[in-house]
């Protein structure tokens, strides 16, 4: 029997960022992207049409803070489920959204590899519901493992903006089967080779990037930059 999709709703207002987002869930077999809203007043007209299972859900909207969605009673009609992305990085947020029943919270700027995890995991936790219909102790640590994994602490952000993260990211996107070097990528963007060159390796270290060596008749070989697969 084939796997149950998941549909999943974007509430972001940054459009190069909702997209990257939307990218993501579109490479993930099990997850199926409903739809993008970017102000509070989309979001609930599109739980209400599409009924999500799973929301990414940003907090600085233009019409008012996600996090007040979590009390809304579309969510818990539909069953839904929230990943926290945002830039609130207080502890009163953060702790209402974990006394909520978020599944996760991530801080922008985003790492890609982050997200990915976070999505698989839910993936799995979502699966296992599905399938138990009569949970052990063993079946609820597992779930409860899921939901809270513990990660490494993740200097790689130290120093990156997200919007110029998200001009970065775009240009790899759209052009995904192009391999860029440095100078081709501060030609595009307008930054700094310095600037790009750290840019660059961290979307290598999270996950967004892979690198190929490009052997010329010359010289020492070049870092070339690809979207990763």
């Amino acid at each position: 029997m084939q796997d149950e999709l998941i549909d999943v709703l974007i509430i972001e207002d940054e459009t190069t960022l909702a997209r990257l987002h939307a990218d993501l869930i579109d490479k993930h077999p099990r997850l199926r992207l409903v739809g993008i809203a970017s102000t509070l007043a989309d979001a609930q007209e599109k739980m209400t049409a599409f009924q999500p299972q799973l929301v990414l859900l940003d907090n600085y909207l233009p019409d008012g803070k996600g996090i007040t969605l979590l009390n809304n009673p579309l969510l818990q009609r539909a069953n839904c489920t929230v990943i926290f992305i945002t830039a609130a990085s207080d502890m009163d947020t953060c702790s209402q959204a974990i006394r909520n029943g978020a599944f996760d919270y991530i801080l922008k700027p985003v790492s890609w590899k982050r997200l990915s995890q976070s999505l698989e995991r839910f993936v799995q936790f979502a699966e296992q519901q599905r399938v138990w219909k009569i949970v052990d102790q063993q079946n609820v640590d597992s779930l409860y493992q899921l939901q809270a994994k513990n990660y490494r602490l993740d200097n790689s952000s130290k120093g990156i903006e997200e919007n110029t993260l998200a001009r970065v990211q775009k240009l790899f996107t759209d052009r995904a089967a192009h391999c860029f070097s440095v100078d081709e990528v501060v030609s595009e963007t307008g930054l700094s080779k310095t600037t790009t060159r750290r840019y660059l390796e961290h979307c290598v270290e999270t996950g967004f990037l892979c690198v190929e060596m490009l052997y010329g008749k010359i010289g020492h070989p070049r870092r070339m930059y690809r979207r990763a697969p």
